[in-house]
């Protein structure tokens, strides 16, 4: 018993180590790796610790170190805070996150595909070695092909094609494989028209490059480097922008067994490929999960399933058809009215719909930073908000202020001048009406205490002249009373 204890200590130490060390394998790079990044090829994950699209993207970046350090490659995996050293972050032109690029020295590569274990390897394998690889030998031929869904091939020796075809291999080596190889390498199978050429094997057979109807040969391997039906995510339509080609979407729902979405389905991919001649240059078709909400939230309106649109990555105008699609004349229909310009387009890239767009990226950005950390959210969020608002109600209140004193001065300078025109209120301030009314009142009281005054003035006048008049009648009547006497 006590063995079986001990066994299965040691195992769970084993595991914990294995973890542990896999988990070692992304190495936390800081200042110093301006010092060390010509040290060989490295592949770094910018992140920002708050950032959930980066919390999501760990165990994965985990994985990717971990199977190429096992695999023996030269690639060299880190990630680096850039919240925490913004001036290597800057250095290398980061303006999200997470942002992965693989660095070569002073040059470096971004990449934009799907943040897949398999996908991220396949990216970093392909730009750390050399752009363009040589076949030597059909062995080698026979391996490529069996390794790569979609590749370019130089066929022959030394030529202008051949300088055009290693130079866009070095501008393009992030999106697709380029190989050479000599005439007499290729497969019974593969036929060209003659030596020098280009081709690009996809969809199980081959296409060759014709100058004359393909135009320049960097144009040619943007518009073929995608298969000619696939699943299209965000990923996959960033990329198909770059060929400015309009985008034939079946929107269904890959888990449904209704009969409806399979059908529309299998129509768009029966057309792509039976018409491919008429349509490729333009046009790229392929299925969207419409579970995922897409689509909904690139055109910013809810789009049912099963269902079909044609979008424009170029202008950001789709084209709805107007009639049910039955058949695969009735999607040729479809198309061709698109190219006459009789199909009307919705959405756009006008002032409106930007305006419409920022607010819904703002609005999906903000979910995004409180579905992952509320609390830094609120933060970020929160404290801004609250500083605005104050300022705002401080402006507010002060403008409020400055009117009602105004207003009280200019009453207040009325009134003074209502009650003494001498008795003017320099001074702007306003007076309070309590002391507007007392001054009334004394006023109204002096004016009484005046006509009081005036009244007994005129009383003692008159009793004064009454006076007088009676002295004056006793002084005339006092010698005829002597008179008499005598």
């Amino acid at each position: 018993m006590a063995a079986r204890v001990l066994a299965c200590w040691c195992c769970a130490i084993i595991v914990l180590a294995f973890v542990t060390e896999a988990a070692a394998f992304a190495l936390e790079l800081g200042e110093s790796f301006a010092e060390h990044k010509n040290d060989g090829v490295w592949l770094v994950d910018f992140y920002a610790p708050w950032c959930g699209h980066c919390k999501k993207l760990e165990p994965v970046w985990n994985e990717v170190a971990q199977e190429m350090k096992a695999s023996g490659s030269p690639v060299r995996v880190g990630k680096l805070d850039a919240t925490a050293h913004s001036g290597i972050a800057t250095e290398y032109g980061v303006r999200g996150y997470p942002t992965i690029k693989l660095i070569k020295g002073d040059l470096s590569y971004n990449y934009k595909g799907p943040r897949t274990k398999d996908e991220i390897i396949a990216f970093a394998n392909r730009v750390a070695g050399p752009a363009m690889r040589h076949l030597s030998t059909p062995a080698l031929f026979a391996h490529t092909q069996s390794r790569h869904d979609i590749f370019f091939l130089y066929v022959g020796g030394d030529s202008k094609l051949k300088e055009s075809f290693t130079q866009v291999a070095l501008e393009m080596v992030v999106n697709a494989y380029f190989f050479s190889t000599p005439e007499e390498v290729l497969p019974a199978n593969v036929h060209i028209h003659e030596a020098p050429a280009a081709l690009v094997f996809k969809d199980g057979t081959y296409y060759e490059y014709d100058e004359s109807d393909d135009g320049d040969l960097a144009t040619w391997v943007r518009r073929e480097r995608f298969p000619t039906f696939q699943a299209i995510d965000g990923y996959a339509m960033y990329a198909i922008s770059d060929t400015g080609k309009l985008v034939v979407l079946a929107i269904v729902d890959p888990m449904s067994t209704e009969e409806n979405h399979s059908r529309l389905k299998k129509l768009v991919e029966d057309v792509a490929h039976e018409y491919r001649e008429h349509f490729h240059r333009d046009f790229q078709f392929g299925y969207v999960d419409g579970a995922e909400g897409y689509m909904s939230n690139l055109l910013m309106s809810d789009v049912e399933a099963p269902s079909l649109l044609v979008f424009n990555t170029s202008s950001q105008e789709y084209y709805l058809p107007t009639e049910p699609l039955l058949s695969n004349q009735d999607l040729l229909s479809f198309i061709n009215n698109i190219l006459d310009g009789s199909v009307p387009a919705h959405g756009g890239d006008g002032l409106g719909q930007k305006i419409k767009r920022m607010l819904f990226e703002l609005k999906a950005t903000i979910t995004s930073v409180f579905r992952a950390s509320p609390l830094l959210a609120c933060v970020l969020f929160g404290l801004p908000l609250g500083v605005i608002s104050t300022m705002c109600y401080w402006m507010w209140t002060a403008d409020g202020d400055y009117d009602e004193a105004g207003a009280g001065g200019a009453g207040g300078q009325r009134r003074a001048l209502a009650a003494d025109d001498d008795s003017s209120d320099e001074s702007g301030e306003e007076e309070p009406r309590e002391e507007a009314l007392q001054e009334g009142v004394r006023e109204e009281e002096e004016a009484l205490q005046e006509g009081v005054r005036e009244g007994e003035e005129e009383e003692e006048e008159a009793a004064s002249k009454a006076g007088v008049d009676e002295s004056d009648e006793a002084a005339s009547e006092k010698p005829a009373v002597e008179k008499k006497t005598d």
